[in-house]
């Protein structure tokens, strides 16, 4: 049965280029951003960034400008398998609803598990954050995460595109849309 308590907030930052990558290289998570909420309050707990370090591709310089995540501190990562125990062992994750904003986090989550043959962290139940902003206030689209919390009236907190900062700031988002 999947507990209903806590909705944890999940956002990923993955290896990139400002092109193509570079041959026999993939994109693949460096670090998971996560930030519980707690559904009945809407009360975000501590955000967490778990680094994981890459086994198929490198950081890029423009992947650092884009998260201030280097080489080297990924390097000092836990394996992605390992990632995926720790979500489990200690945020339940396998029997909790999950959010991120858009789908990306999960699509990369699916693919990586399957690459890697690492059982999915997650429970079934997966909440689009994104979408859900969207249709909650009646936009003709969907809007970036930092353009959301504008349009709520705050600040973005943190570092944009830093998984842990990401993720407290969705949740954010999605307390508020809880508490309508």
């Amino acid at each position: 049965m999947i507990a209903l308590d806590q909705v944890l907030v999940v956002d990923v930052e993955s290896t990139c280029w400002e092109a193509s990558p570079p041959p026999g290289e993939v994109s693949e998570i460096i670090e998971i951003g996560i930030c519980p909420v707690e559904v009945a309050s809407g009360r975000r707990g501590d955000r967490r960034s778990i680094l994981v370090r890459p086994s198929r591709s490198s950081v890029s310089r423009f992947c650092t400008g884009l998260t201030t995540l280097t080489a080297d501190q990924v390097a000092g990562g836990i394996s992605f398998a390992e990632a995926c125990a720790l979500l489990r062992r200690e945020y339940r994750s396998d029997n909790r609803v999950w959010a991120s904003y858009g789908d990306y986090d999960r699509k990369m989550f699916e693919r990586q598990c399957a690459d890697f043959g690492v059982r999915y962290p997650f429970g079934p139940r997966h909440v689009n954050v994104k979408t859900l902003f969207a249709l909650s206030r009646a936009l003709p689209r969907e809007v970036g995460m930092a353009e959301a919390v504008r349009l709520t009236g705050r600040e973005v907190d943190g570092t944009h595109h830093r998984g842990h900062d990401d993720a407290f700031n969705i949740a954010g988002l999605l307390a508020g849309l809880l508490r309508r």
